[in-house]
């Protein structure tokens, strides 16, 4: 049976201060808990795996550059500390964590649900090796896969001044890089999404979204003309397509061009 350490250390990942700092609030009370680090992106969470060597992570599911899943993957579940997932309004990620035993906390973290998440981290680092939370893990990646190969995702949630918007993907026309966020584009309306396209790409319906260029993914049925190295999508937006790019979309469209 393994050792449950004396001291637990923690490392945070979230792209949001407040969330963060409110993570670092509801562990202040807990005496075994010592907040080794905290990371804003998914590569500096790659990087504090490393360095800090955490026996715990609470990990943000939606971050800019890398997701939580894109974490795990780069880092392989076989190397990944105890974790707790942070989600918002993602019923897929909520259903796999419950289904694979896997501890989750919905924002806004409720105290007692977060008190309960402890609890069990620490039971199950007392009980179980890691070569069965790897398991989990591993089963976890495979259910996300697999669950995004079938028909991606249906829903992106966009944050506004008033709060959190959610979008169903059948409604965006295209989605364009800002930084290391995306920009959604539905009808007259943009919004701005914490998440990068390389992130996006994976997720989204590859019958229903091609990436046409390393700065724009487009809805396929929104595309009116290719021409000249573009393309003209019916709300008349003109988007670039890279040469790389040009024979995977005639060939999703079914498209000859002379």
């Amino acid at each position: 049976m393994p050792e449950m350490p004396t001291k637990i250390r923690v490392l945070v990942a979230d792209d949001e201060p407040l969330a963060r700092r409110g993570v670092r609030q509801l562990l202040a009370p807990h005496a075994d808990m010592i907040v080794a680090g905290e990371s804003r992106n998914g590569p500096e969470t790659v990087r504090a795996l490393d360095t800090l060597a955490p026996d715990l992570l609470f990990l943000d599911i939606q971050m800019p550059e890398m997701d939580g899943f894109e974490v795990l993957r780069a880092r392989g579940a076989e190397r990944m500390p105890a974790v707790i997932f942070v989600t918002a309004h993602d019923q897929f990620a909520v259903r796999a964590f419950e289904a694979h035993a896997l501890d989750y906390l919905v924002k806004p973290l409720n105290i007692e649900r977060f008190e309960a998440a402890l609890q069990r981290v620490r039971e199950r680092l007392h009980l179980m090796g890691s070569v069965e939370r790897a398991m989990r893990l591993t089963a976890l990646l495979e259910a996300e896969r697999a669950q995004h190969e079938k028909n991606g995702i249906d829903r992106l949630v966009a944050s506004t001044p008033t709060g959190d918007l959610v979008i169903p993907v059948s409604e965006i026309d295209w989605i364009g890089a800002d930084d290391y966020y995306s920009r959604l584009h539905a009808g007259a309306k943009i919004y701005l999404l914490r998440e990068s396209l390389n992130s996006l790409e994976a997720k989204l319906n590859p019958n229903m979204f091609a990436r046409v260029h390393r700065s724009a993914i487009v809805q396929l049925d929104r595309i009116r003309e290719l021409q000249n190295g573009e393309l003209a999508l019916r709300d008349g937006s003109r988007i670039p397509v890279s040469r790389r790019k040009w024979s995977t979309l005639q060939a999703l469209l079914r498209y000859q061009i002379v």
